[in-house]
């Protein structure tokens, strides 16, 4: 069953630069480190989720050390702030 970890962020500023340079940072990173997909979704002139697809929860597991190690590198390189996070299994999908 596949796994989906949502983290939604803030920033003063959100440009189209910076979504830009975010993406192409950031996505080839969370890739590395096991997901299958990253959709990073503008919500607002502000705010950012980040919505990351695993195969599996024990995929999403292991990659949790490296995934906290770059939300504090998206965090100290933009001025974004993380404002929370979710995930879990998916159960219905069309």
């Amino acid at each position: 069953m596949s796994y989906i970890s949502i983290s939604n962020w803030s920033a003063p500023d959100m440009s189209d630069d910076m979504i830009k340079d975010v993406a192409g940072k950031f996505i080839p990173l969370i890739m590395g480190v096991g997901a299958s997909a990253v959709q990073m979704v503008r919500t607002d002139a502000q705010t950012v989720s980040v919505i990351t697809h695993y195969a599996d929860a024990a995929t999403a597991s292991a990659a949790q050390d490296q995934i906290a190690k770059i939300r504090a590198k998206a965090a100290s390189d933009f001025p974004m702030t993380m404002l929370s996070t979710s995930a879990g299994d998916v159960f219905a999908a069309s």
